[in-house]
């Protein structure tokens, strides 16, 4: 054919071709990752944080010995352990900088603590501690113990793994600090006239991964960072558009801001985890019946492809340890790798 051999895609590797790299192999075989920036060691101290599908991360990390950090030990029936400390859900980027802020003094929000019937709770981690506090000092108390321990994970983490969950948080009137759920949803019904709904943009999101790019690297200069998007579709929405159309304005959203930030930064990735369970190439076999849970095989392929690139694992490597008792019964093993702690689920009980 004329031209043929000035056709600038005829040197592209089989990456480049949908045929080839997404329709014709297996779902198992679709790797979507292209030369990883680093990997990790085993000597890494590893922080994660984010949405709940980041705790799936966690738990493959420790099942297969790899160093990860917990600065704020503890009962794992208060929600100890689930991450580095005992923060939470971290959905939204700005959470994270004000995390980073809080822990160093840098912000002080306004909002103090929401009530819970007769009991506290923290607005800033509003179901870590079942059923809320007895005070509020008690909760204040905790806050600080809790503050230093996310200090000190600042300080002490060579690779932080963060998973962006929303676009959609709330924040406060008086000063823009930002809560994982409303108020009325986790306490304090009484109080929307201060609390108001907040739809983060692609720079927005952008600047504020940078920042804490920027802070975090002031203690540890070599810090590396990878960013994922979470595949978990949006519980509900607060906007007025159907949920399943804001569930993809907000993950496009995320991917965008991540895939910015990783080309403004050395030392940052992205790994696709949301491309690995959405992408066509899954024909919805990852989703239980919800649409929105991730299975246990889904969540394997993920971390399959994850140690194969950057935990130097081969791609017939044994699957992890699991991380608890060994169950034969495969719901008990469904339950058991779907024992996520998701404070956005608390929008949609009844």
């Amino acid at each position: 054919m004329a031209g043929a051999d000035h056709n600038p895609y005829r040197s592209q590797p089989d990456q480049a071709f949908w045929s080839r790299a997404v329709a014709r192999p297996a779902a198992e075989d679709v790797d979507p990752v292209v030369s990883p920036r680093f990997v990790l060691g085993r000597q890494d101290r590893i922080v994660t944080a984010g949405s709940c599908f980041a705790q799936h991360i966690s738990r493959a990390l420790r099942a297969q010995g790899y160093r990860y950090l917990v600065t704020e030990p503890g009962a794992e029936d208060r929600n100890f352990g689930v991450y580095p400390a005992r923060f939470g859900n971290i959905y939204t980027a700005r959470q994270l900088l004000q995390l980073f802020q809080r822990a160093f003094g840098l912000f002080a929000p306004t909002e103090d603590a929401w009530r819970l019937g007769e009991r506290f709770v923290d607005p800033f981690r509003p179901q870590v501690e079942p059923g809320g506090f007895d005070s509020r000092e008690a909760m204040l108390a905790d806050r600080e113990r809790h503050l230093a321990a996310a200090r000190a994970m600042f300080e002490q983490a060579d690779v932080l793994v963060f998973t962006l969950g929303l676009t959609e948080g709330w924040v406060s009137r008086a000063d823009r600090a930002v809560f994982p759920l409303a108020s009325g949803v986790a306490g304090d019904a009484a109080r929307p006239d201060l609390i108001q709904p907040h739809h983060f943009t692609v720079q927005e999101i952008v600047d504020d991964l940078n920042a804490v790019l920027k802070l975090a690297r002031i203690l540890t200069p070599g810090l590396r960072v990878l960013l994922t998007v979470s595949p978990v579709a949006l519980v509900a929405t607060i906007s007025d558009r159907h949920v399943l159309a804001a569930t993809t304005y907000s993950k496009s959203v995320l991917r965008v801001a991540a895939e910015t930030v990783v080309q403004q930064n050395e030392g940052i990735d992205y790994f696709p985890s949301y491309e690995i369970i959405t992408g066509p190439q899954s024909r919805g076999r990852y989703f239980a019946e919800d649409l929105r849970s991730v299975l246990p095989e889904g969540v394997a392929q993920v971390m399959k492809v994850f140690g194969r690139h950057y935990l130097g694992q081969t791609a017939d490597a044994p699957p992890p340890r699991a991380p608890q008792t060994p169950t034969t019964a495969a719901s008990d093993e469904y339950a058991a790798l779907q024992s996520v702690i998701c404070d956005e689920e608390a929008i949609d009980r009844s």
